[in-house]
């Protein structure tokens, strides 16, 4: 669960990966690791089977956009292109309600 005031931002991430992920894990951890530093970042969420789908949360657009820009999130996001996706999508949405339930 994201403990953030409402509204906030869910970039949400679905992609299918080729055969070939060497690598892959190392970048995906270390852009998680990354993105935790970055200034209005709030979590992330993460789940892989056929497609895999990934959501962060951010406090506005502008910090979207700020990790859209990083150098190093730039070079993970040409080798995803390149090598680690079939295919994927990314969606931005602005979460204005939220609601949850646990056991």
């Amino acid at each position: 669960m994201i403990n953030s005031e409402l509204p906030y931002y869910a970039v949400i991430f679905t992609s299918v990966k080729t055969n070939d992920d060497k690598g892959y894990q190392q970048m995906a951890d270390l852009m998680e690791r990354l993105a935790s530093e970055q200034k209005g970042f709030l979590g992330i969420e993460s789940a892989r089977n056929e497609i895999g789908i990934t959501v962060s949360y951010w406090k506005s657009l502008e910090a979207i956009k700020l990790w859209k820009a990083h150098i190093d999130h730039q070079a993970a996001q040409k080798l995803g292109r390149e090598k680690w996706y079939a295919s994927y999508t990314v969606r931005i949405a602005k979460v204005e309600k939220e609601y949850s339930h646990e056991k």
